[in-house]
């Protein structure tokens, strides 16, 4: 009975190892998380500078808008899951 538990222990564990998130760990998904909404920040603010000057489309724009908007409310989800979370390690009993 013990054995069958430490085997499906064993088998299970790799399932929610840190390395088994595409990327290799948790670090490494929220800094490509981090990269990728830096890219579509960087890529509204081209969008705005073109719409003023006359260079982009205004569909263009607005789309750019919608796609940080997401981008931003996504980081804010995540910011507020990972504060939870640190405020439930903090109420742990020692």
């Amino acid at each position: 009975m013990i054995q069958n538990a430490v085997s499906a222990y064993a088998a299970a564990r790799p399932a929610v190892a840190p390395s088994a998130t595409p990327g290799g760990g948790l670090g490494q998904a929220l800094s490509g998380a981090a990269a990728d909404f830096t890219q579509v920040m960087a890529q509204t603010d081209i969008a705005a500078q073109g719409a003023m000057t006359g260079a982009a489309d205004t569909h263009q724009l607005v789309q750019s808008i919608a796609e940080a908007q997401l981008a931003l409310e996504t980081a804010v989800a995540i910011r507020d899951k990972v504060v939870e979370a640190y405020q439930d390690i903090l109420r742990m009993p020692v």
